[in-house]
Formats: C-alpha cells, structure tokens, sequence
C-alpha cells in the first residue's frame, strides 16, 4: 500500500531523529499519545509552535530533523517550504531588522518546531507537526499508514521577491497563476456565481480553527495566536493590525458575511464549468494536494476523480486585476483549500488545506476506537 511505504519512512526518519537527541531534548519534542488538545494546537505565526525548535538542536540533529519534514512532503513541497523558511532572512530585511513579537529576532530561520506524538511505530497510532512562520505540516500514522495530512499550511512573505537577471522569486506562485487562468476563463454568468464579494479578507477565514464549523467567520488575528502572544502589549498589537487592516481594505460586516464559511459551498460548482474548465480546475487542487508525497496526492486525486470533482465548488473574493487583494477557495467533500493575497501591500501569501471531517486524523481515530476499543 502505498500509504504504508510512505509510513515506513517517516517511522524511520523519525527515530532516526529522537535517537540523536538528549533526555532534555527528548523531553520536548515527544508528547505522549494522544495529547488531543496541544495535537490540535497549529498556528502559521511567528510564535511558538511547540515541541523542539531548530534552534536547540545541533547541525547533525537539524539535518534529521529536515529528513523527517522531507518524508512528510513531496520534493516540490520539501523545496518550497525550504524556499518559504529562508525567506525570514529576506521579511527580516523588510523588517528592518527590528523585533516586535517578543522574541530576540523575530525573523528566524530556525524557529521552526517538531513534535512527534506518541511513539514512531508500524503499529497503533501516532503523529508528528512541524511548524513555524509561514509553514504547518501534520500527519497521523495508524498501523504504519499514513492516514491523515491536514491542515497543511505554506505561506510566503514576501510574495514575489527580485532574483539576480531580473527573476522572480515566488514560493506560491502557481497558487495564484492557475486560479487566474480558472477565473478568466469564466463567462459573464458563471463569474457572477463563482465571486461571492467584491472585498477580499484580510486573511484566509478558516484561520487557525483546531475544527471548522457551519458559520465560521474570519478571525481576528489575536485570536491566531491563541493565547499564546509572550507580552500583554502584543494583544493590543495584533488587535490594532487587524483593525487597521479592515478599514484600509474596507471590509465590512457584509463582507464578513458573505465570505463566512458555510456547510453549504458558495461559489460556482465544477459540475457547472466547461471540461476545459474543470481541467483548470483539477491543475490548481493538485497545487494543494501536491504538497505531500507522490503516493499521498495520488490517493486525494482520487477522492476527485471523474465526476467526484463536480461537487467542489470554487468561490473568490477581491479584485479580479493583478495587484489587487485577492482570495478563493476551493471547497467540497473532504476538502476545504483557501488562498489569500491581501497584506503588505498584496505582497503576502496564505495556503492552507484541509479536511473538514478528518483534520488530524480525527475521524480515522474515531473509528478505530469505535471498532477496536468499543
């Protein structure tokens, strides 16, 4: 099976990487199984993800580490979340070098966590999260399967970055690229289904939720950080970011609403779209699910296949003109992808994908106990 092979090696990178590490150190990158509510815990902020930092880890350690992110992502995945942790050397340029979040350089490479939950086994249950600014990996690993990878989340700030001969740096790029393609290749009615407000948001509206619900609205971004901003000043901080954010793009409560998240999918459904529409369509979800091994986004190209995909519905937000804030999401069973490109000037890209009914593993987990442990 090839969700097994992909299991083997992760089990495999992952004692190769406890192995090397302390009693001290092990003490913080291994939960004991199952840990629900800090397995739950995910951000895409630069704050602490929890588990064992970069930071504390010697070179041989960190180079482990990576092996076990690397087996959890396909190799185009592994490069641009490689590409996307580098690029905190370039956003702390930009930064001017200044910190503001309560860390000693709040733009750092290395302030990226692992955690493996549970112990790396070919039987019974466990799970690992890799995390820090800008990137969220999970996977739950039941009986030496992989059988859950979300939310999985890339971002990259800056967007677009200038390469020497006058390239472009862009992690994400095809991100935006392949959805353009979808939507202007819409007709007038189809459009006028598939744009569900003339305002993006500010950030993608699922946020950092451990579930999505019916009627989740975007969250502000305090609550991102769940709690755990280090300084009381901060809250304020984040608060008046947020705000400010809003007001400069106008986005109101009727935009609050109507890109809200609904058990229903907004937008226009594929079932709706032309063949040559829908092949655009299938091109940009294997951007998201591509993100994981070769043998794991052959099994989600599955759940789309033939007319599977007609129920995934594609909804954006914003601006329709390049350099114009922008947003969509593709939604359907098993699947919520959302993408936004909004702040610093529409220089900075949100990623995330997820599902709804089994982020974590969750309902994988919950029918194993139901059939093993009932």
């Amino acid at each position: 099976m090839p969700d097994r092979v992909v299991g083997e090696r992760m089990v495999e990178a992952a004692r190769a990487w406890l192995d090397l590490l302390d009693g001290e150190q092990r003490a913080a990158a291994v939960r004991p199984w199952p840990s629900e509510e800090e397995r739950h815990r995910w951000y895409y902020t630069p704050t602490d993800h929890g588990g064992l930092p970069l930071q504390r880890m010697r070179p041989a350690q960190q180079q482990r580490a990576m092996r076990l992110v690397a087996a959890g992502l396909s190799h185009p995945g592994y490069v641009t979340a490689s590409t996307i942790i580098g690029l905190e050397n370039v956003l702390d340029q930009a930064d001017g070098w200044a910190g503001n979040w309560g860390r000693e350089r709040n733009r750092d490479p290395l302030a990226y966590w692992l955690t493996v939950f549970g112990e790396p086994s070919l039987s019974g249950p466990w799970s690992w999260r890799f995390g820090g600014h800008h990137v969220s990996v999970h996977h739950l690993i039941l009986d030496g399967r992989v059988r859950a990878s979300t939310p999985c989340f890339l971002g990259a700030d800056p967007a677009t970055s200038p390469l020497l001969g006058g390239l472009l740096l862009r992690p994400l790029g095809a991100a935006e690229e392949l959805a353009r393609e979808l939507i202007e290749s819409l007709d007038e009615e189809q459009r006028s289904r598939a744009v569900i407000s003339p305002v993006a948001p500010v950030d993608i509206v699922s946020g950092n939720r451990p579930r999505l619900g019916d009627g989740d609205r975007l969250m502000p971004l305090p609550d991102v950080w769940r709690g755990h901003l280090p300084e009381p000043g901060l809250h304020d901080l984040a608060t008046s970011i947020h705000q400010n954010a809003e007001a400069r793009a106008g986005f109101g409560p009727q935009h609050h609403d109507a890109v809200g998240l609904t058990a229903a999918p907004k937008g226009i459904a594929a079932a709706e779209l032309s063949a040559s529409q829908q092949a655009r369509l299938r091109a940009l979800l294997d951007v998201f699910i591509g993100r994981v091994p070769e043998e794991l986004a052959a099994r989600e190209a599955e759940k789309f296949a033939g007319d599977r995909l007609h129920d995934v519905h594609v909804a954006w937000a914003g601006g329709l003109e390049r350099g114009l804030p922008h947003y969509y999401r593709l939604q359907g069973p098993h699947l919520l992808a959302e993408y936004d490109n909004t702040q610093r000037n529409v220089n900075h890209v949100h990623t995330v994908w997820r599902d709804p009914d089994c982020d974590f593993g969750d309902d994988v987990l919950r029918r194993h106990v139901e059939e093993f442990h009932s």
